[in-house]
């Protein structure tokens, strides 16, 4: 620790709202993430501006500041900052189902990773001794390695519990002890013995093996939160000390092995039948799902909720494929658009925001290349996206899996080494060298274009495509504003396009252009056209109603209609919408951008519908 972090940990907490207004704390590879009583007292744009803070994002319920690497020496300096963080008050943000949904499944796995990647690597130099034939499978050298590496996912339900206990504010240490019912001996004999178990004489307990299992230990501890809350609620402050833990442990045992436990292992049969059908029949599909579109997952926080997955199949299957591949051949893709744009890059600041990136990336933390490269510059955003999908492609097909969790970086591919075959390993080397490749080559021929672009932005440029001069009207009534005051930081940032946002007035989004569909969103959320002259726009209505999955919106039109300046296209709720707790600002894009020689906005004032916004100039 050092006094230079512990004053960027002031100065956080401070553009936070201060210590009154962190309710939680906690950390990733590169990010501190905060949960708040109130979000309006954020200061965001102070808080992207501090020296050591990348960028400010809000995602899955979760206030996500990027720092970097060294984001545990400041998360050290900002739990010392914060103290006891459980008397202060604990009243939360109200989220959608879906960002709760993701939160849980994060707060719940997110701390174990640790603890998986350790044993992984264990696993992982085990099989290295045992190929180069240093020890055999027999010695009791392999049985305690094994021991070391099997011990966190035999025990895997009692760490679940504690982590879901921490997450409903439960008391984990309780949780741990239900759980630990599920894995005693002498249960572990009933199930061998394959006998009918009765208890007092009259309820039945379903025999099922809890070992590594995931999803009996969480449906447990969630139960048990409300159960132990009740007790406490209820039972005299002088006895609960005796009462409380007793009638827990009476009740929830009863629970877990009549009801609860039976539930949770046919969810987990069959979901292990999921991922059985997944990699049997189509073993492609998640690699070039993950290896492609990792990035903008890890950007909206949706990893948090895929990621899991692949814990479950490990525990379930002892072998994982559903997110490992994927993960790292994007990790090797964006390693290596970085390292193309340190290489051409004439920015010396941006040369050494890659360089550095690309050293991280290859070893499986890509967050500052994401929003130090990827998104300022866009063109290895998209590189990294085809080499990432076309190495999980062959990745899919050889149907690789790792037989440990951990990390996604180089010395992850040790983890592809079981089953006594080496073809995992040299399948997952090939995949990683087809995504480097293809992702050096696209990204090299892209930056011929962008990167002299940057060398040559103050001379008027000559374009292939004719592209010509454009006004571009608001769709609809509103306040409008410039792009970079938009509530999402993703489209703020410009990776998408330029354009602005309209707070609205209305509920009805008229065409701006005279032109064409190019699509229309299956959650009809939004809408996509291209102009008769060239211009493409896309037309978002609010932020994060993809969640909505339609309702309360209405379209009109189809992909591939013609339509004219004024005609209907989408009819939303806009207070249903926003009764939901979502934000209706709607961001207007023009998507090829790039095409234009300048984008002016005229003004940022309150509009009406098919008034002059913007003047695109090609």
């Amino acid at each position: 620790m050092t006094k230079e972090y512990q004053a960027l940990a002031k100065q956080i907490i401070e553009k936070l709202g201060g210590k009154q207004n962190i309710t939680t704390v906690y950390h990733c590879q590169t990010r501190l993430r905060f949960k708040v009583q109130d979000a309006t007292r954020i200061q965001k744009d102070e808080l992207e501006h501090l020296d050591g803070v990348t960028m400010y994002l809000f995602n899955a319920g979760v206030h996500q500041v990027v720092i970097g690497t060294y984001v545990k020496d400041v998360f050290e300096e900002v739990e010392a900052e914060l103290g006891d963080l459980e008397s202060q008050n604990q009243t939360e943000e109200k989220l959608p189902f879906l960002q709760n949904v993701i939160s849980f499944v994060a707060a719940v796995f997110q701390p174990i990773i640790p603890a998986l990647s350790g044993a992984g690597m264990v696993k992982a130099v085990l099989a290295l001794l045992v190929v180069f034939k240093l020890i055999t499978n027999t010695s009791q050298t392999y049985i305690m390695l094994t021991t070391f590496a099997d011990g966190v996912f035999y025990f895997l339900p009692l760490i679940l519990a504690f982590t879901t206990a921490q997450k409903l504010k439960s008391n984990p240490i309780l949780a741990v002890g239900v759980v630990a019912m599920m894995l005693h001996p002498n249960w572990t004999t009933f199930v061998t013995a394959g006998k009918p178990v009765l208890f007092f004489d009259f309820i039945p307990f379903t025999l099922a093996t809890y070992t590594s299992s995931v999803i009996p230990a969480i449906l447990v501890v969630f139960v048990q939160s409300y159960i132990e809350k009740f007790y406490y609620k209820y039972i005299p402050k002088s006895v609960e000390l005796v009462f409380v833990p007793l009638l827990t442990f009476l009740t929830m045992g009863v629970l877990a092995f009549s009801l609860l436990g039976p539930i949770g292992a046919i969810i987990g049969q069959v979901l292990a039948n999921a991922f059985m059908y997944l990699s049997t029949n189509v073993s492609w599909l998640p690699p070039v799902l993950i290896g492609g579109l990792l990035p903008v997952m890890v950007m909206f926080g949706i990893h948090n909720a895929v990621a899991p997955l692949g814990i479950m199949q490990m525990a379930q299957l002892g072998y994982e494929s559903i997110f490992g591949p994927g993960a790292l051949v994007s990790n090797m893709a964006q390693a290596t658009a970085a390292t193309v744009v340190a290489l051409r890059t004439k920015d010396k600041k941006m040369k050494q925001i890659a360089t550095s990136g690309a050293i991280t990336g290859y070893m499986g933390i890509t967050e500052p290349i994401l929003y130090g490269v990827s998104l300022p510059k866009k063109y290895p955003l998209y590189a990294s996206m085809i080499g990432g999908a076309l190495g999980g492609l062959y990745a899919g097909l050889t149907h690789v899996h790792r037989f440990a969790t951990g990390s996604s970086g180089l010395p992850a591919v040790l983890l592809y080494i079981g089953d006594n075959t080496m073809a995992f390993f040299w399948n997952i080397i090939i995949a990683m060298l087809i995504t480097i490749v293809t992702t050096a080559v696209i990204t090299y021929l892209l930056s011929l274009k962008y990167e002299k672009t940057d060398l040559t932005s103050t001379i008027p440029s000559v374009k292939s495509i004719i592209i010509e001069d454009e006004v571009l009207k608001s769709p609809l009534a509103g306040q409008v504003k410039a792009l970079e005051k938009a509530d999402d930081p993703v489209f703020a940032s410009g990776a998408l396009g330029q354009g602005f946002v309209i707070n609205p007035n209305e509920d009805l989004l008229v065409s701006p252009i005279e032109g064409e569909v190019l699509t229309v969103f299956p959650t009809k959320h939004a809408i996509g056209l291209k102009s008769k002259n060239g211009m493409e726009i896309l037309i978002h209505i609010g932020l994060n109603t993809v969640e909505l999955a339609g309702d309360h919106f209405e379209t009109f039109v189809k992909e591939g209609d013609q339509v004219s300046v004024g005609q209907k296209l989408i009819h939303f709720d806009k207070f249903a919408i926003e009764n939901k707790g979502y934000n209706s600002q709607i961001p207007v894009i023009i998507t090829n951008s790039a095409n234009y020689s300048n984008i002016e906005l005229v003004s940022e004032s309150q509009v009406e519908s098919l008034e002059t916004v913007a003047k695109v100039e090609a």
